[in-house]
């Protein structure tokens, strides 16, 4: 059962929207901004949402690491191909006119593809390719991020959490999206578990000296350090659990996010200089659009889509287990829950939210203030 307090969706968007504007992003490219993290709560995903609003974004901007304005540069372009640089400018703002504008080529001439360099944290992956599942096409996306995972047999955390993300248009009142991170926890993850107060399961993280560490604050701090790095999907450092899967499909990303772009990877990502000192990220996205009407039809597409979904969830259960679940179902469910009642913000949000507010002089009041 929630505890936590709920704010109204219009209320935290108009919010978020008048902070964005207060730190010199504009009325246009804040809306973008603030429907991306709100989508992450709608879909349960808070380690993405206004969790990240304050820390990731404002932070970044504040420390000069992330631009308020988007001064976004078309480098090449092709009949079906894009090639965009970001200038360190919000990545969201970036990756939604990329979208747009394969989504145009996609339904032109069948297939898009796109990638952009010099870019930073563009939230969850699974709002651009449903963007594309939205108008009937299939959207795939991915991109890099500061050195996090440790390659199978290693220890030192040299690519990003590196999300491989696929959203499939179906004939039920959802599309199938596939939208997690390439290594068993994402960094967001971590920093949601410390703000919440709560540790990180055992087995997530590979240390250098190999031993289990599940202090959530400790975990991020020795991340930071080198000391530590998440582990890829299926485990490490061994083999053992078929970590190496994760490991290719990161590198996969790594490759995909950068090379496509001519832009940085791996340890150029940091955030951090030689010196120690901030600067920018310089992250790489890339993205696919395929339009099933140059296939088999949409309807063909959808139909036969769904039709696995159902037959998937329609399966034997294991003993104890009451339902089964396929990709973006779960996400659905949330929102069903959530969208008459709006979002839960946690303490530590909270407090951000009001210091916010008063920094900024805005007329708002929180629902959770008449507590």
């Amino acid at each position: 059962m929630e505890t936590r307090p709920y704010v109204d969706w219009k209320l935290m968007n108009d919010f978020m929207i008048d902070v964005f504007k207060a730190y010199g992003v504009s009325q246009e490219d804040a809306a973008i901004c603030a429907d991306v993290l709100l989508e992450s709560d709608r879909r349960g995903i808070e380690s993405h949402g206004c969790n990240r609003f304050k820390p990731i974004y404002i932070d970044r901007i504040v420390k000069g690491t992330l631009l308020p304005h988007t001064d976004l540069e078309t480098v090449k372009e092709t009949a079906t191909t894009v090639v965009m640089d970001a200038h360190d400018g919000m990545g969201m703002v970036a990756a939604h006119a990329m979208m747009e504008k394969l989504i145009k080529k996609a339904k032109e001439y069948g297939m898009a593809g796109g990638a952009i360099r010099n870019s930073t944290h563009y939230g969850i992956a699974g709002y651009w390719t449903d963007m594309a599942a939205k108008e009937g096409l299939i959207g795939i996306t991915g991109t890099n991020a500061r050195p996090s995972i440790a390659p199978t047999f290693g220890v030192e955390n040299m690519l990003g959490t590196n999300p491989l993300t696929v959203s499939l248009p179906t004939d039920e009142d959802f599309p199938f999206c596939l939208d997690c991170a390439t290594s068993i926890v994402q960094r967001g993850k971590i920093e949601y578990y410390a703000r919440s107060g709560k540790e990180t399961p055992a087995g997530m993280v590979v240390t250098h000296d190999g031993k289990t560490v599940t202090d959530s604050a400790a975990i991020l701090k020795m991340l930071s350090e080198g000391t530590a790095a998440l582990a890829p999907l299926g485990g490490g450092p061994g083999d053992e659990m078929c970590g190496y899967k994760g490991y290719g499909y990161a590198t996969i990303v790594e490759i995909l996010s950068s090379a496509l772009a001519g832009g940085e990877f791996m340890k150029a990502l940091s955030g951090v200089s030689k010196e120690g000192k901030p600067q920018m990220y310089h992250l790489g996205h890339f993205f696919f659009v395929m339009d099933p009407e140059a296939f088999m039809g949409l309807e063909t597409f959808r139909k036969t889509a769904g039709e696995i979904c159902r037959q998937l969830r329609a399966s034997a259960k294991a003993p104890g287990y009451e339902r089964i679940y396929t990709a973006g179902e779960k996400e659905h469910l949330v929102w069903l829950e959530r969208k008459d009642k709006g979002v839960p913000v946690n303490a530590a949000v909270q407090k951000e939210l009001i210091a916010l507010r008063d920094e900024h002089k805005l007329p708002y009041k929180f629902p959770f203030e008449e507590a």
